[in-house]
This record gives C-alpha cells, sequence and structure tokens, in this order.
C-alpha cells in the first residue's frame, strides 16, 4: 500500500506543533516562576519543612527535563516537517515518505513525555499539600457522594 503525499500533508502538521510548541514554552515559563519561589522560600526558612521544598526541587528539575526533551522533540518535528515538504518538492517521494513517518514518532514521543510531565505536576501539587493536616484525599467517587449526600 502506497500513500500519495502532497506538500500539504506535512504542512498540516505545523499549526499542531506551532500551538504545543506555545503550550510547551507556557508550562517551561510556569516552572521558572515555581523554582524562584521555591529558591526564595528554601533561603527564608533555613531547614524548617525543608524535606517538602527538596521534594519539590528535584520534581521541578525532573520536569524541566522533561519539558527540554519535549521541545526538543517538537523542533525536531517541525524541521524533520519542512525537510519533508523540500523531498516532496524535489520529487524524492521515498524519502519523503520515511521522513513524515519519523516526524509523525516524532510528535508523539513529544506528547508522550508532555502527558508524561503533566503526571509529574499532579504529584507536585500533593506534594504541596501534603504538609497540610486534616487534608482527605477521596477518590472522585466518593467526593460526588458527599458533594450529592449534602444537598
Amino acid at each position: 500500500m502506497n500513500m500519495d503525499i502532497t506538500i500539504n500533508t506535512p504542512a498540516l502538521l505545523f499549526p499542531a506543533i506551532s500551538l504545543i510548541m506555545l503550550a510547551y514554552t507556557n508550562r517551561f515559563l510556569a516552572l521558572s516562576n515555581r523554582v524562584r519561589t521555591l529558591h526564595d522560600q528554601y533561603e527564608g526558612k533555613g531547614q524548617e519543612r525543608s524535606h517538602i521544598i527538596h521534594g519539590q526541587i528535584r520534581n521541578l528539575r525532573y520536569r524541566l527535563k522533561l519539558i527540554k526533551n519535549m521541545q526538543a522533540l517538537g523542533v525536531v518535528t517541525f524541521l524533520s516537517s519542512i525537510l519533508c515538504m523540500y523531498f516532496i518538492y524535489i520529487q524524492w517521494m521515498q524519502a519523503a515518505h520515511w521522513i513524515f513517518a519519523f516526524s509523525l514518532v516524532i510528535f508523539a514521543a513529544s506528547l508522550t513525555l508532555s502527558l508524561w510531565e503533566i503526571q509529574l505536576s499532579t504529584k507536585a501539587l500533593e506534594l504541596q499539600l501534603s504538609d497540610i493536616e486534616g487534608l482527605e484525599d477521596p477518590s472522585v467517587i466518593e467526593y460526588i457522594k458527599k458533594k450529592f449526600e449534602k444537598e
């Protein structure tokens, strides 16, 4: 089965890549602000509650690495889509097919890292809340049941 692709096919990825890169940049900026805030908290509090701050810093450091790799894969996707368009332009269709497939796989990898980073961000929030006593962590179903019981 041979699929014909036109120069418009890889161009369809451009808006998706642009939007996802914007989302990645926003996540990076939010993490940068959080790192600065944590640094100020760490400097101001000394050793009290530092285990929570240390846990958050470890989480943030790992998430920053993931975001860097997400962005790098997004850029590689963009470049490979451009290269694919060039190969379509010069009529090297076999190379264009392979490069387009490569760009799709790399884009999927970038999105997978994004999903992983989102999962870690929720763990960071749980860590932030871990020092507050008396909070329950009900399941979604338990939370909904309690809401309906109150009404």
